[in-house]
């Protein structure tokens, strides 16, 4: 099989990871596998690749200071991705995520190629303006199919658009730890947490949650990995709140299990999600979690108070009373940290793949009868 996978970057960020989760599956099995992406390359993938999987930065990525510039710049990089793509001679192509899949099924237009889109948040919570919105509704029939992951997402197309619409959840794969790694990373009793640092990620929630906590549980603390743009923000509602010497930003991280091994328990505060990688990866390590139970998503993912905890979405109080019944007893962690593995099994790497593979034969032989 020949397989060209399309996104905008390789930065750090869930679809990112996917992408480069499936690159590698594939070219593992003897695919022939083609990444592109709209960067120059000068920075380097924040997840691994395979050395089999050729990946080609086309350097049509930047901002455009006006509506004509764009215009002319959107052709610009319709024109080298369609030549790119045309180039590698795929079986069929895969893009992921909005303004990528809009430029992908217009420079693969005519071309008989098969074209997969995926969406990998929830569109009806993701703005991505109204021009973008215009050109997804009139580009996306032209994909062969629609992936999402949620029945949330599924539901914010049309009915016309369903019916080439499937949902393909994201892979969980199990933890991966370092045999020589036996550095301390946390403190005994940690709170953890891990995300774009965006008004999305509720990171704002969770430090008034937990300054409602301090002084019950003097012995915990809270660590957030990730970084973004509202880091000055979230520092300096940490110090207003008084939680400086508990309350850790440590940046971003490839491997976050290094941490999870080490905390305690998880919290998701997102206000939305598509489906959370981090949530999944803490299960996946055998932790406790407590998630907001916001629009799709976590509850696709945590089978309530049997693996996880979901709490009313934006909702302080409810989420530090979570947090406090969890904090407090230790038997009641461990009861829901038994349970949260099984994520693994029923959404593997091999099980979610699969899905993928089943689809993509699909459009193939429809595009050759």
């Amino acid at each position: 099989m020949n397989l060209t996978l399309v996104i905008y970057s390789l930065t750090c960020g869930g679809a990112e990871k996917i992408m480069s989760i499936m690159a590698n599956y594939w070219a593992a099995k003897g695919w022939k596998i083609t990444l592109l992406t709209f960067d120059d390359g000068t920075v380097p993938p924040f997840f691994n690749l395979d050395s089999r999987v050729s990946h080609i930065p086309l350097g049509i990525a930047g901002n455009s200071p006006n509506p004509i510039i764009a215009i002319w710049n959107n052709f610009q990089r319709i024109r080298t991705l369609r030549s790119a793509i045309v180039n590698s001679k795929p079986d069929a192509a895969v893009s992921f995520m909005e303004t990528a899949n809009v430029i992908t099924l217009l420079a693969t237009r005519g071309s008989n190629i098969p074209v997969v889109v995926s969406e990998h948040s929830d569109p009806a919570s993701n703005p991505i303006g109204s021009i973008w919105e215009q050109m997804r509704q009139w580009t996306y029939p032209f994909a062969d199919r629609i992936v999402v992951l949620t029945k949330g997402a599924m539901n914010y197309f049309s009915n016309q658009l369903q019916a080439s619409a499937c949902i393909i959840p994201n892979p969980v794969l199990l933890p991966q730890i370092e045999s020589n790694s036996s550095k301390k990373l946390l403190n005994e009793r940690t709170v953890m947490a891990v995300g774009r640092f965006g008004r999305e990620k509720g990171f704002d929630l969770l430090l008034r949650a937990f300054a409602k906590l301090k002084d019950r549980y003097p012995e915990w603390t809270l660590t957030i990995l990730g970084e973004g743009a509202l880091r000055p923000e979230l520092e300096s509602l940490r110090n207003q709140l008084g939680l400086s010497e508990c309350v850790h930003f440590p940046g971003q991280v490839k491997n976050p299990y290094e941490f999870l091994k080490q905390a305690e328990l998880f919290v998701m505060p997102s206000r939305y999600e598509g489906f959370s990688n981090a949530l999944c990866e803490a299960m996946a390590s055998g932790l406790p979690v407590i998630s907001t139970d916001c629009p799709w998503g976590p509850r696709e993912i945590i089978r309530h108070d049997l693996d996880g905890i979901l709490i009313p979405n934006e909702d302080v109080s409810a989420l530090a009373a979570a947090m406090a019944r969890l904090m407090s007893d230790e038997g009641e962690r461990k009861r829901l940290a038994t349970r949260a593995p099984e994520v693994t099994e029923r959404f593997s790497l091999e099980k979610i793949m699969e899905r993928w593979e089943v689809l993509i034969e699909e459009v193939i032989r429809e595009k050759q009868k």
